[in-house]
């Protein structure tokens, strides 16, 4: 049952499958940033929930192959499958987008099992909020980063202020990154905006640093600052 449907295929438009938490959360990121989002999902109520929010709004069985191609899944660039609970229709939807073709696939794992079949079965990128939140979470407990994000294994970016230690000197007097390893990208000073890091920049206390390096490098010099 089809609620919303969309006329013709924005080249700037993802196929959202599954109106959960994580679904909804994607779908509305991007109608924020100005994409056409075509949300999906098995459940009715789902549906009608939120179809006054997004513009196209279909109800369909994405476990189902015949169904994607009815509602044109195969002609999109981009999709997310956002699937929560239900392990198989994660595993047979992302399939599905594969046979038909789509060229970027997103999906949301449960378990690193999980991860590792929708790798297997075609899923181009496959994330775990769960465990990346917690292990970011972790991260900053343990030092004074503000922020931090995890690239790739062993490797991130992270946010914190600078100390008295460090303040009122050149990046390239500093020279965090011979002396601890990291490399600070970028700078905001207070009142301001971040502004790409130079060597002649200077730092002062309470400026924000965009830092990256591995993560062991990132948490220790977190640790000293």
């Amino acid at each position: 049952m089809s609620v919303k449907r969309r006329a013709a295929l924005d080249p700037h438009s993802v196929l959202v499958i599954g109106l959960g938490r994580f679904g909804t959360a994607v779908a509305t990121t991007l109608i924020e940033q100005g994409w056409d989002v075509e949300a999906i999902d098995l459940s009715l109520e789902l549906v009608q929930k939120w179809s006054d929010r997004f513009t196209h709004v279909l109800q369909a069985d994405s476990a189902d192959v015949e169904a994607l191609r009815q509602i044109g899944a195969g002609d999109f660039e981009r999709a997310v499958v956002a699937i929560g609970s239900n392990l198989e229709a994660s595993i047979l939807t992302t399939a599905n987008l594969s046979d038909l073709g789509v060229p970027s696939i997103w999906a949301k794992a449960m378990t690193k099992q999980h991860a590792s079949i929708l790798h297997r079965i075609g899923a181009h990128h496959v994330v775990l909020p769960e465990r990346e939140m917690g292990a970011r979470i972790g991260r900053l407990l343990v030092g004074s980063l503000a922020d931090y994000y995890e690239l790739e294994s062993g490797f991130g970016i992270g946010r914190m202020s600078c100390s008295a230690k460090f303040a009122d000197k050149t990046l390239a007097e500093l020279n965090l990154r011979g002396k601890y390893g990291v490399t600070v990208v970028a700078v905001k000073h207070p009142g301001g905006t971040f502004e790409d890091a130079r060597p002649e920049t200077v730092i002062g206390k309470g400026d924000q640093l965009v830092i990256t390096g591995s993560t062991e490098r990132l948490q220790q010099f977190s640790g000293r600052a």
